[in-house]
């Protein structure tokens, strides 16, 4: 599947990056330090939007080397209707400050299927709530 990026500034050797072509995630860079006392939340900018098939959403998901020292990002969904830049939310859950250097990679772009639900309140003929021999077998 191809995503288009909307460019915010990308640097060229900064698109998301995938280092194995089976790799669930798709690297993306820091695009400048950052140091997070603890408890602290960052909103980082990283330089790209995307467009996104419907169907399909974003996340950008912490990398495990880093949520091993404490920086965990956030899971908001990036929606297919979205055109804005995409940041990653890191929160540092750590006892210590936590520098992220200018470069490197700070999370993992993935692109997931959902299910558009539609929410109603009667979907006709209701199932039971009994459990085991509740139809009498």
């Amino acid at each position: 599947m191809k995503i288009k990026l909307i460019d915010f500034g990308l640097k060229a050797d900064h698109h998301p990056f995938r280092p194995h072509e089976n790799d669930a995630g798709a690297d993306v860079f820091m695009p400048y330090e950052c140091v997070l006392k603890p408890g602290e939340i960052a909103r980082i900018p990283l330089g790209f939007g995307l467009i996104i098939p419907d169907g399909f959403a974003g996340y950008v998901f912490p990398r495990s080397s880093m949520a091993a020292k404490g920086l965990v990002c956030e899971l908001p969904p990036i929606d297919s209707g979205y055109r804005g830049e995409i940041h990653a939310i890191i929160s540092n859950v750590s006892t210590s400050s936590q520098t992220i250097h200018k470069d490197t990679c700070v999370s993992q772009l993935v692109i997931t299927p959902v299910v558009i639900a539609d929410f109603v309140l009667d979907l006709g003929e209701e199932q039971g709530t009994g459990a085991f021999g509740s139809t009498g077998e």
